[in-house]
């Protein structure tokens, strides 16, 4: 999917100027009647055509707002690839009205971004529930829908982006892979054109060519609008009225398109060679349209090859040894689309013997057929990931664009009806009738005299499909909570265990009863963990893998029963557990959790899988220029001993020490530093108090100390390093993006008295969209795709660090280094301006708002805030220092403290003679 946020404008067109005007003192506009509903969202249409889905949800502070333009590179004719993914970049460049869109998200702390795809193209935004911030983004998308800057002077800074862009996606092998395997699939259908364009096509673009493919798909008759959370119903579909109900119904006809490529008739092959990664394999199959009940069954069989750790692939080749991973994807589009089976391979496994094994399996299904338990298991996984989009008010609106996308928004639940009533006899007919040799593309042609053919692909009647569609009941609606500092303090209910764990419950309502949790235990001191940093990460990598007395598929299955999505991950001397899941299965997810975490088997069969993975994410890391870049800061003045927790090892110790690990170590390690002595846990979301408290009491109460000796968890120290400042140009060849990264270390923690002005200083310099880098780098000289600064603050301790990062085409690294220099030697200079602190201050204040209504976010600020001694009125305190902040003190600790003379400076990409 490609993605693109922008800002700025120049020029006009002729188009007719649609604005959002203020308040009426007439009569108010008369709404339009619902169309139809469907288990909660309901459908409207204005007489000019647009279609409004509205998705009302109480359970969070937020509104979600989006539009969805049926135009994608499926679109598009010879010469014009790229053009629907270069007017989502152009968008953002403004109307006559709206000439910084960027700048507004921004000040408005609008999470906002847009996306092009081969059936569609989607501009949405996410905010925190307010009337001015819906009022003003329903109107400038009624102003962008036909009075968009579609200008030459805005193309000539922008191509330079945009190319940036493609340079980034030519960096993965995987992403160039899948789009060559893409081209060589299709004879003549558009989809066989990657959705970025060619890049003479997308260098040479014509503008009037460019402004006639806007004014004929930028119309409402082809565009729905997607409001979901939290929004008063009446007044909004009162500004929709208001705001696109003006826009006149286009005279114009779009015609459908009809080419269809015909049943391949033979293997197809392509091989890629470039520099740096892992081996990978894919085979590619044409299927059905995503809205045909074939392609349902397509997407199972699928996951049920590519899955992991139950997948056939899976099972013979990562668990043979002969790859790393395995994996699956579906692409559900409008018209026939496609299915991807693959495997990773790490360095030194045969490619011949993997990518004979794997399509081996896939054939085997002609004579292996599909069982009914791997059917129920990936029915199970789809619709668990069905039902958290759907309970997510911010992924229904994407969610509905694709199915939008593929012919009618009730394609959603659709989907979910044809999934829940494929049969085994219509999935194994499925997989035997396109799983076949001849329209699968991978590996050699090879002619023969009786080629297999598929069913001739055929579109699908949505219209009679979805005909009178009701769907089922709709989903209770969840209580209205205000994520304040002060209500969330209010609600949260804060307890110990006997063993030493502390806990952290905030229960609410919400939509599906969904409810996000964070567990995290601290073990050891710097001595005793010395050299032990692979260990600890082996050791939670494996935990779900195999113990309390089940195997690696039931613990999986078990979870997927539950609706729970539960990860393991080690860092330094913590231990964390990251959960998702619903009201009804916490306790039976904390209760499993616990049996994982005090019995765990440590299969051996998965280390070895395991340091394979490792090894192949390695291989691909040693030739990325971010990954380079990263490390050499990293290790730049790093003072500390290998096996030390804060030292920074190489690639090539790294491997040693994945080679070192076995189950003997990582089985007594476990021994000597697991416990619920030192830790938190916490829960934000639908779930009863009671019966978490007591599950968690059952699992952890007890669990005092190690069972192989006490051995007590003492913080180690993480003091500033003064290092000095150097530069780094890391040449990594074959990779068209190139990374720039610094590091100054900073002597402050978020408890010191510049905390509230630096927190500002960096959001106005390259914090947001309307900063300075953002607005210099990206929307001036349109040098770079990504360009901001961080500050990655240390809780505890006065040392955090500053660092500006930006990715870029390598013969540009000059330009963009003087860029990057010249902002902030003029911020230092000259300090920001009174109105960019107003308007920064109130920008930065809605990001921080935005941040608290995600309950997962919450979630883990709680268990944050219990290991700390800290309650959310912190935050409140914060809040009202960044609203009290002087202009004068923003620019003291700007200049105190981002000075780039005490820096350290890298470069990475493929760098020619004098760039």
């Amino acid at each position: 999917m490609i993605r693109a946020w922008f800002a700025a404008a120049a020029l006009v067109l002729s188009a007719p100027l649609v604005q959002g005007a203020p308040p009426s003192k007439t009569a108010p506009p008369a709404l339009p009647s619902p169309v139809t509903s469907v288990e909660g969202i309901t459908e409207y249409r204005l007489p000019n055509g647009l279609q409004v889905l509205l998705v009302p949800d109480e359970s969070k502070p937020t509104t979600t707002v989006n539009v969805t333009y049926r135009v994608g590179s499926r679109h598009e004719s010879y010469g014009e690839t790229g053009m629907a993914h270069l007017l989502e970049h152009l968008l953002f460049k403004g109307t006559p009205t709206t000439r910084n869109v960027m700048a507004e998200f921004s000040r408005r702390g609008m999470r906002a971004n847009g996306t092009t795809w081969f059936d569609r193209t989607n501009y949405f935004a996410s905010f925190s529930a307010n009337d001015e911030n819906l009022r003003w983004y329903l109107s400038w998308q009624a102003d962008a829908m036909v009075n968009s800057l579609i200008a030459r002077s805005d193309l000539d800074t922008e191509m330079t982006v945009v190319r940036n862009e493609m340079e980034m996606g030519e960096n993965s092998p995987g992403g160039v892979l899948l789009q060559k395997t893409m081209a060589v699939m299709y004879d003549w259908h558009a989809y066989g054109k990657d959705t970025i364009g060619a890049r003479a096509d997308v260098e040479n673009v014509d503008i009037p060519r460019l402004q006639a493919f806007y004014r004929r798909y930028y119309q409402p008759d082809n565009a729905t609008l997607i409001v979901s959370g939290r929004f008063d119903l009446k007044k909004t579909l009162a500004w929709v009225v208001q705001d696109f109900g003006k826009i006149p119904r286009p005279k114009r006809v779009i015609e459908p398109t009809y080419t269809l490529d015909p049943a391949q008739d033979g293997e197809r092959s392509v091989t890629l060679r470039r520099s740096g990664g892992a081996p990978l394999v894919f085979a590619g199959y044409h299927v059905p349209p995503g809205a045909a009940a074939d392609f349902a069954a397509a997407s199972l069989v699928a996951g049920i090859l590519g899955d992991a750790p139950a997948g056939r692939l899976h099972k013979r080749l990562v668990e043979g040894k002969l790859a790393s991973s395995s994996f699956s994807a579906a692409f559900g589009l409008a018209e026939p689309g496609v299915i991807f089976l693959g495997v990773g391979l790490a360095p030194g496994q045969d490619v011949d013997a993997a990518r004979s094994t794997m399509l081996a399996t896939i054939d085997a299904l002609a004579t292996e057929p599909i069982t009914a338990e791997e059917l129920e298991r990936a029915r199970t996984q789809w619709l668990n990931a069905w039902e958290q989009g759907f309970t997510d008010p911010q992924a229904v609106g994407v969610e509905l664009s694709d199915a939008i996308a593929r012919g009618d928004w009730r394609l959603f639940f659709v989907d979910r009806d044809q999934i829940q009533k494929l049969t085994l006899d219509e999935v194994n007919r499925v997989a035997r009738q396109y799983l076949l040799r001849d329209n699968r593309t991978v590996g050699t042609y090879l002619p023969t005299e009786q080629p297999q053919r598929a069913p001739a692909p055929a579109r699908v009647d949505v219209a009679a499909l979805v005909k009178d569609y009701r769907g089922r009941a709709q989903l209770a609606q969840a209580e209205a909570f205000e994520a304040t500092p002060a209500n969330l303090d209010r609600r949260s209910q804060v307890s110990t265990l006997e063993s030493g764990l502390k806990i952290g419950l905030l229960p609410k309502s919400t939509r599906g009863g969904a409810v996000q949790a964070r567990l995290r235990l601290h073990f050891g001191d710097g001595d005793s963990l010395k050299g032990q940093e692979t260990v600890a990460a082996f050791a939670a990598s494996l935990l779900d893998k195999g113990g309390a007395g089940l195997t690696r598929q039931q613990i999986a299955d078990r979870f997927d029963a539950l609706r729970a999505q539960v990860g393991f991950r080690a860092n330094g001397q913590d231990l964390d557990v990251f959960v998702t899941t619903v009201r009804e299965h916490l306790p039976a997810t904390l209760a499993l959790i616990g049996r994982l975490l005090r019995e765990p088997a440590f299969p051996a069969d998965a280390l070895d899988e395991q340091k394979r993975q490792w090894l192949t994410a390695i291989e691909n890391q040693r030739q990325e220029p971010e990954a380079l870049v990263a490390k050499e800061l990293q290790r730049h003045g790093n003072p500390y001993p290998r096996g030390d927790l804060r030292y920074a090892p190489s690639f090539d110790e790294i491997i040693e020490d994945v080679a070192a690990v076995d189950t003997a170590k990582i089985a007594a390690f476990h021994r000597r530093f697991y416990s619920a002595a030192a830790g938190e846990f916490s829960a934000v979301g639908d779930f009863d108090a009671d019966a978490v408290k007591r599950a968690l009491v059952v699992a952890f109460a007890d669990w005092r100390a190690p069972a192989g000796g006490a051995l007590p968890y003492v913080r180690l120290p993480q003091p500033l390093v003064e290092v000095a400042p150097a530069a780094f140009k890391l040449k990594t060849p074959d990779k068209q993006n190139a990374n720039l990264r610094t590091a100054l270390a900073l002597p402050l923690s978020d408890r010191d008295a510049d905390y509230p002005a630096l927190l500002v200083a960096n959001y106005l310099f390259g914090g947001g969209t309307s900063s300075r880098l953002w607005t210099r780098v990206r929307e001036t000289e349109g040098l770079s795709y990504d360009v901001r600064s961080t500050i990655d603050w240390n809780r505890l301790e006065p040392n955090s660090t500053w660092s500006v990062s930006a990715i870029f085409a390598p013969q540009n690294r000059a330009k963009v280094e003087a860029a990057v220099m010249a902002e902030l030697e003029r911020a230092r200079r000259d300090g920001f301006t009174q109105a960019e602190l107003d308007a920064g201050r109130k920008g930065l204040l809605n990001v921080l708002q935005l941040q608290r209504a995600q309950d997962g976010a919450v979630a883990g600020q709680l268990a944050q805030n219990l290991y700390l001694g800290r309650s959310f009125a912190f935050a409140q305190q914060v809040d009202e220092k960044i609203g009290a902040v002087t202009l004068e003190q923003v620019n003291a600790a700007l200049r105190r403290y981002f000075d780039p003379s005490r820096w350290s400076i890298a470069w990475g990409g493929d760098f020619k003679d004098g760039n």
